[in-house]
């Protein structure tokens, strides 16, 4: 039977793992720009995900993802070196868009904010055409429609 506990402990331990490994398998200053994000585990843990961002251009990007595909077997064999389970999970590298979705909401966000500034400083000093709620009623006219 699955149990999904103990594949987030895997999967916090895989985080960890890649996290070292990365330095040690491949052996390039490019991949010191990469961060393991988070890593999934199948509830099988036959299955490993683990997600990454890089700190850097569009072509350092693709280069850091051709290398880890090329590198992924060794990868996957460091990292059976160092879990203490029958079979090593195996292994898929996902470019994480977290962080850049992240800044372009807060991007959006700080325009927001100015456009409220803006509606603020116009709204200072004006009073209503009329009333301030335009639809209330006064009592005196609700006691002569009952």
């Amino acid at each position: 039977m699955a149990d999904s506990a103990r594949a987030a402990r895997l999967a916090k331990r895989v985080q960890v793992l890649m996290a070292q490994s990365l330095r040690t398998v491949i052996k390039d200053e490019r991949i010191d720009n990469v961060t393991v994000t988070d890593a999934r585990v199948t509830n099988d843990l036959q299955h490993a995900t683990v997600y990454y961002t890089v700190f850097g251009d569009d072509e350092l990007k693709t280069d850091v993802a051709a290398m880890l595909e090329k590198r992924g077997g060794a990868l996957r064999k460091e990292l059976g070196r160092n879990l203490t389970i029958r079979l090593t999970p195996t292994l898929t590298f996902v470019a994480d868009e977290i962080p850049e979705g992240a800044s372009h909401l807060e991007e959006l966000l700080a325009k927001a904010r100015e456009k409220d500034a803006e509606v603020a400083a116009l709204r200072e000093g004006k009073h209503f055409a009329g009333d301030e709620d335009p639809y209330k009623k006064d009592e005196d006219q609700d006691a002569e429609q009952a």
